[in-house]
């Protein structure tokens, strides 16, 4: 095999190959040995039909054709190991020349790791906004509580907005009871707009006791888009009554005793929160700077590649919830082209902060261990809710556990990073991974970064 290798960019070659026919005959035979097995030819046994039978029978192009499918993969790998090209992605070949008997020709064009010079990390600093509590995110805290130790009281008096109500519904569309249309005893929050469009406005001022009708279109089922009659009868009112935010609710909704305790210990909570978001701030504002400092060329096929991905991920999650790409488009007021276009700008990055920190890690030489590896594998399997060596099969089945490997690797080039760079916020502190671990550990905050 002769080969030569062209860079059409900083993340592109192309590679010519020469394959001598000579050098072709092994894949040539496994082709008729493969064909051989599948085909059935009357008078001969299977797996023991003569070269010459199959090129009558099935072809000699279709021998050849498959012999250079087999073979061109082989040689791309032999050829990026002569020229030491570190290759990404999949490869596009093109066949040039070939005919039985003459040399196979081929180019091969593959997006390629460039060549990356990692700036000083040392002389990085990154500066974000400092961690500030103030009353009102306190309060927002407290009214969440309060809200959940409220009461429900029954009250003899038309309902209001807030007030909860419980009812029957009845919908007809002509009179015709709509299947699956009627509800009875049902509680319903008076403007919270959770049921049928149209019932809060017509239950406001409605007492115990009392019916009314109204018109509403009808959403799913077999009258889906008509308009039906509902009939709701009121059962009941309910005034919702909030505790009074004192010593004694602290002791309900928490083990404080006092107000001020259990105010210090939501404050305590959120900043820990916030701790962990601005450290990731900080991670995320370092690789910004990295990958502009090191002005990384993103791979063409690569980015290509991962909008794909992200796009099918995304239609994928909206169909599990039952809605369209359409959909979303309509609901965001966005086109295909913009959605596209903001995709290729996230997975741009992406694979710059990828190249990025894989050179890093090749530079500082680390290592993952089976333990860090295992560790992923749990994580990621209970996120998926699979039984840890299940997920790891399904892993290997797909040819995935490869990437996983290299998210790790990634993750402790990134430490490595995290630890070199200067991170400040805007209060002149300075910030550490140390702060997130200590964070973390103390939330177990279920972050899934």
């Amino acid at each position: 095999m002769k080969s030569t290798v062209e860079t059409l960019s900083p993340t592109r070659v192309r590679l010519a190959i020469e394959v001598p026919f000579d050098e072709l005959k092994p894949s040539l035979l496994k082709a008729y040995r493969e064909i051989g097995s599948q085909v059935q030819i009357p008078g001969f046994r299977r797996g023991k039909i003569p070269a010459a039978v199959i090129d009558q029978r099935v072809g000699r192009g279709t021998v050849l054709n498959e012999a250079v499918q087999e073979a061109i993969p082989q040689q791309i790998l032999a050829a990026v190991r002569e020229h030491d090209v570190k290759t990404l992605g999949r490869p596009e070949v093109e066949i040039t020349e070939f005919a039985d008997n003459e040399p196979l020709k081929f180019t091969a064009e593959v997006d390629v790791r460039p060549e990356i010079t990692i700036p000083d990390l040392s002389g990085i600093t990154v500066e974000v906004p400092a961690v500030e509590i103030g009353d009102s995110e306190i309060d927002e805290q407290i009214s969440g509580l309060r809200e959940r130790f409220a009461t429900l009281k029954t009250v003899d008096r038309p309902a209001a907005e807030g007030d909860y109500v419980q009812l029957d519904l009845r919908a007809t569309v002509d009179g015709e009871e709509v299947p699956g249309g009627s509800a009875t005893n049902i509680s319903h929050e008076v403007g919270s707009k959770q049921l049928l469009p149209g019932l809060d406005d017509v239950l406001v001022g409605l007492v115990t006791g009392a019916d009314a009708t109204f018109t509403t279109q009808l959403v799913g089922g077999d009258f889906a888009g008509r308009d039906a009659e509902v009939a709701v009868t009121v059962r009941s009112v309910k005034d919702k009554q909030l505790p009074e935010i004192d010593d004694e609710f602290a002791q309900l909704a928490s083990e404080f005793d006092t107000l001020d305790e259990l105010k210090a210990d939501l404050k305590e909570r959120l900043s820990k929160v916030k701790k962990v978001e601005q450290i990731y701030a900080a991670r995320d504002e370092a690789l910004k700077q990295l990958v502009e400092a090191a002005d990384i060329p993103a791979p063409e096929g690569i980015v290509k590649d991962e909008v794909e991905g992200r796009k099918q991920a995304m239609t994928d999650q909206l169909e599990r919830i039952g809605a369209s790409l359409e959909d979303y488009l309509t609901s965001e007021e966005k086109t295909e082209e913009q959605i596209d276009s903001e995709l290729t700008e996230a997975a741009t990055e992406g694979v710059r902060i990828q190249l990025l920190l894989d050179t890093i890690a090749d530079a500082e030489e680390i290592q993952v261990s089976d333990d860090e590896f295992g560790h992923e594998i749990v994580h990621r399997a209970q996120r998926a809710q699979m039984q840890p060596q299940q997920y790891y099969d399904q892993l290997v089945k797909s040819g995935a556990a490869a990437a996983v490997f290299g998210d790790v690797r990634r993750g402790k080039a990134l430490a490595n990073v995290m630890e070199q760079v200067t991170m400040k916020d805007s209060a002149g502190n300075t910030l550490s991974l140390d702060d997130l671990r200590e964070a973390s550990e103390d939330e177990h905050a279920g972050h899934n970064h």
